[in-house]
């Protein structure tokens, strides 16, 4: 059996998204994390934050971080959907040392 790995994904929604649609993405990651094996799941909302330099003429955004275990194949498949995704503007993830 593989061994899962820590990994941090960050991603930054645009400032003008509404409430419900950020607890909906919120919700669709979650889920598919769990459904390609991804275990302890924690999600936190980081707020508004104003960015460093100015994304898609967007100058603040709505900061998400979500922390799970999982492989490789799941980072891929969760940063295609964020891809394709209209309301982010940037995500990144990163693998964690245990």
């Amino acid at each position: 059996m593989n061994s899962l790995n820590k990994y941090e994904t960050i991603y930054i929604l645009k400032p003008d998204t509404k409430e419900d649609t950020n607890l909906d993405l919120v919700k669709r990651y979650k889920l598919l994390i769990q459904k390609n094996g991804g275990q302890n799941i924690l999600i936190q909302h980081r707020g508004r934050r104003h960015l460093n330099y100015n994304i898609a003429h967007y100058y603040d955004g709505i900061y998400i971080q979500v922390n799970y275990e999982g492989n490789g194949y799941l980072v891929k498949m969760l940063e295609k959907s964020m891809k394709f995704n209209n309301n982010i503007i940037r995500y990144l993830t990163i693998r964690q040392k245990c």
